[in-house]
């Protein structure tokens, strides 16, 4: 599903995948949030009037749709995310359980992370200016993982992405995919505790002379 949803967005916009991330609340069955952020450079519209050629530049907006899955447990979603991983050519897959950052002690990069993590903008707290979002619950989902904590998986893509020269893995195909299906599978969940759990997709088997 997962996997479907990036395709047709990338071919529907025809840029190269800078990274892709999922959100959602530790929580059975709440709702899934994916960002695909975009490499490329579009003209601001919004700027004062006159020739295009002199306008300024900014970032393609990333792309925040919020996806609704009878998901039970991470290790279900890991799935999805793998599988979306490893077709797409992905290096690894991080996924992160992080606590709520609305509490005594937490740290001013928590609430940053936790706010990224739910495609809010730290320089503009509240707007929506940088996506393009199908995502109606975003804020309320932000709120509630600045209480409960949440849990985030990132990749970044090489087939339809901006990596296709940053390295070698002797796993791809020369398109920069991997055919399915993905060799590695899901780990359980750690729960309350914070942690970083790294899937390893790629591999190097030629020996590289420094």
């Amino acid at each position: 599903m997962i996997l479907d949803i990036i395709r047709q967005q990338a071919a529907a916009l025809d840029r190269p995948l800078a990274a892709v991330s999922l959100s959602t609340l530790p929580r059975k069955s709440s709702p899934l949030l994916l960002l695909l952020h975009w490499h490329g450079f579009v003209v601001d519209e919004r700027g004062p009037p006159g020739p295009r050629a002199m306008r300024r530049r900014v970032a393609v907006p990333s792309s925040a749709l919020q996806l609704a899955d009878d998901w039970r447990s991470l290790e279900q979603v890991d799935r999805h995310m793998l599988d979306a991983a490893w077709q797409l050519g992905a290096w690894e897959l991080t996924r992160e359980e992080r606590r709520g950052c609305n509490h005594v002690g937490a740290s001013a990069r928590e609430a940053l992370e936790c706010r990224q993590a739910f495609g809010d903008d730290p320089l503009a707290p509240g707007t929506e200016a940088h996506l393009v979002a199908e995502a109606p619950d975003r804020a309320d989902l932000l709120a509630l993982a600045g209480r409960f904590g949440y849990v985030r998986w990132l990749f970044r893509p090489v087939a339809r992405g901006l990596w296709r020269d940053a390295g070698q893995d002797d796993s791809l195909a020369p398109d920069g995919s991997r055919a399915p299906p993905c060799p590695v599978g899901p780990r359980p969940a750690v729960g309350t505790r914070v942690s970083r759990s790294r899937y390893q997709l790629g591999r190097v088997d030629r020996i590289v002379l420094l």
